[in-house]
């Protein structure tokens, strides 16, 4: 659907579209797959939007009618609000002041705090978020719920033996063809988080500080998890990251002597050299995904030709977005290649098919809160826990990217 339709459409019908969407990318390709992304982004965007006007649709309808009479006092109110405003600068200046500590000024819809002590203070209704902490990898991964389960194993083909068929005399033995298998062990891992505020926090009118502070556990958890997806080091009860190698060559299901060795900084032939060496030698693959550092999706976006026009043509959605068609989402745990502090040799970027990653999620994640743990201090406790496993669940589902050796 074109986006002039797409405006039109109600909430249900886009959400319905989306379904149909992710029907159809089972099987597309190419072209077809780019404007299906393309088409789902902005259905996205559409919702998005939506769910603001909604919101502030809610503000206006919430905001209280002036009350009879109230329009008489707006002068009396203005000039009240500006008289305490002069006293808390002389407070704040070490002067001395005098006023009355009972007022009464009904129009005047601002919350105030008024002392003989202190000056006047206006609270904001909400609170101003900060940038996110957590990136889309962890949504955009396999993900196997386990409730319950303890480890969680997946088979994969390492090859089809499809080299050992040839010629054979007459009365000969045929020749074997044997398909290889490999697995991995998915171990669950225990993840964890736990911070504390003072009951004061609770206390503070209008924004809500609470729930702000008990959310921060489960982001912190989420973050975690979404760079472990990269940097799992895989010991004893561990995620197995995709940048992870194991000594044991039968526990590598991503072969080292795949990785790209030969990139020393951003150019424009850098993402022709990921995708060209991604997959087997009989074809190239369908686009897969891009995971990179925000520094060298920078430097992708400030490489200029000899005319001084953009190489590449960048798509930004957040986290994600596209560098010429290509699929790209942003982890801060990878290394960036652009850095001139990065170590030779290290992992700075993944290519592949995200859906290669699989995510044991072994329990929901349970969030506590305890106002007896300190109850003498006045603390309030807050706790959050899930067990989860990961590893790439098939053999060289991705291509990584090591910065170039000196």
């Amino acid at each position: 659907m074109k986006h002039e339709e797409l405006i039109k459409a109600t909430k249900d019908q886009l959400n319905a579209r989306l379904k149909e969407i992710g029907a159809a990318a089972k099987t597309a390709e190419g072209d077809a797959l780019d404007a299906l992304l393309t088409e789902a982004q902005d259905i996205r965007d559409i919702l998005d939007q939506a769910k603001k006007r909604e919101q502030l649709q809610g503000f206006a309808d919430s905001a209280e009618d002036p009350q009879p009479g109230a329009g008489e006092k707006d002068d009396k109110a203005d000039k009240d609000v500006k008289a305490f405003d002069k006293r808390g600068g002389a407070l704040k200046a070490g002067a001395g002041v005098k006023f009355s500590a009972r007022i009464a000024t009904p129009s005047v819809r601002a919350s105030l705090s008024v002392t003989q002590t202190a000056p006047v203070v206006h609270t904001a209704p909400d609170l101003n978020q900060t940038t996110n902490p957590v990136s889309a990898l962890i949504d955009m991964v396999k993900v196997v719920p386990l409730n319950g389960g303890e480890t969680y194993e997946r088979g994969y083909v390492k090859d089809y033996g499809a080299d050992g068929a040839g010629e054979t005399e007459e009365g000969g033995a045929y020749n074997d063809v044997e398909p290889k298998f490999g697995y991995v062990t998915i171990e669950k891992q225990k993840v964890t988080a736990y911070t504390e505020e003072p009951e004061e926090m609770q206390k503070l009118p209008n924004a809500d500080y609470d729930t702000v502070v008990e959310g921060s556990v489960s982001k912190a958890i989420r973050r975690y998890l979404s760079r472990q997806i990269l940097i799992g080091d895989g010991s004893t009860s561990k995620l197995k990251g995709i940048f992870h190698n194991p000594v044991a060559e039968k526990d590598q299901v991503i072969d080292p002597k795949t990785d790209i060795t030969t990139i020393e900084a951003i150019d424009d032939g850098t993402l022709d050299e990921i995708i060209y060496s991604f997959g087997g030698d009989e074809e190239v693959e369908g686009v897969a995904t891009l995971i990179l550092n925000k520094q060298d999706l920078k430097a992708f976006a400030k490489l200029r030709d000899k005319q001084g026009r953009k190489v590449y043509t960048i798509v930004n959605r957040g986290q994600t977005g596209t560098i010429d068609g290509v699929p790209f989402v942003i982890n801060s745990a990878c290394k960036a290649i652009s850095n001139p502090d990065t170590a030779a040799d290290s992992y700075e970027m993944a290519y592949g098919y995200l859906q290669n990653y699989e995510l044991a999620i072994f329990s929901d994640i349970d969030v506590r809160r305890s106002d007896d743990y300190k109850f003498k201090n006045g603390q309030t406790a807050f706790r959050a826990s899930m067990f989860a496993g990961g590893s790439v669940a098939a053999y060289n589902g991705f291509i990584r990217v090591k910065k170039k050796t000196e």
